[in-house]
């Protein structure tokens, strides 16, 4: 297992089957800080909810998707439609759009409360996104540790997600790699995170 702390987005972190680059924060603290405040207040947040092993359940941390259009988004046999753009959203669609050249047409947020709050190891491959498009993950609060998995060859490497930084994810990442937070006694803080998407049209 191999933990990146450094931010050269021009090294892939994975050894193989895939492309992951991290940017380190895209702002200043302060800046990173309104955003985290912003984002906080204005998104439209709810309790993610779905099934599992014929169960319903609800999640603690939160979620919001939002996109350029009503988008229908598929995931834990549930079904969620697209909310408008807010602007702190389009601001930092194009901020990463500007950085990475890529093109990006809707979001899914989480909000972990604390570090007692996570994500198990799944990959974004939803019907609804674009083959091997790239998602761009962006991360306001508290620091955390990010986990990828080959599935394959189980292999993982580990990168620490900085207030205001960026992460790529891109070729055949979510094809040959699981990724997951894991969750952190430790830390009593919130996170938000951002992760940028293309919707197949």
């Amino acid at each position: 297992m191999k933990l990146f702390e450094t931010s050269d987005p021009t090294v892939n972190l994975l050894p193989r089957d895939g492309k992951v680059y991290y940017h380190g924060p895209l702002m200043d603290r302060p800046q990173a800080d309104n955003y985290l405040s912003a984002l906080k207040q204005k998104i439209e947040w709810r309790h993610d909810e779905g099934v599992m092993f014929g169960k319903k359940y609800v999640t603690s941390r939160q979620v919001a998707w939002y996109g350029e259009k009503p988008f229908a988004y598929n995931y834990s046999k549930d079904t969620k439609l697209a909310l408008p753009w807010t602007d702190e959203l389009l601001e930092l669609k194009r901020l990463i759009e500007n950085k990475t050249g890529e093109t990006f047409n809707s979001c899914l947020l989480n909000l972990y409360h604390d570090g007692s709050e996570g994500m198990g190891w799944h990959s974004d491959n939803e019907k609804e996104l674009k083959e091997n498009g790239a998602i761009a993950s962006m991360s306001f609060g508290a620091e955390r540790k990010f986990v990828f998995k080959h599935k394959a060859s189980k292999e993982k490497v580990e990168v620490l997600l900085e207030h205001g930084s960026l992460l790529i994810m891109g070729g055949t990442t979510q094809e040959h790699w699981l990724h997951r937070l894991p969750p952190s006694k430790r830390i009593t803080t919130p996170r938000v995170n951002l992760t940028f998407r293309s919707i197949a049209e």
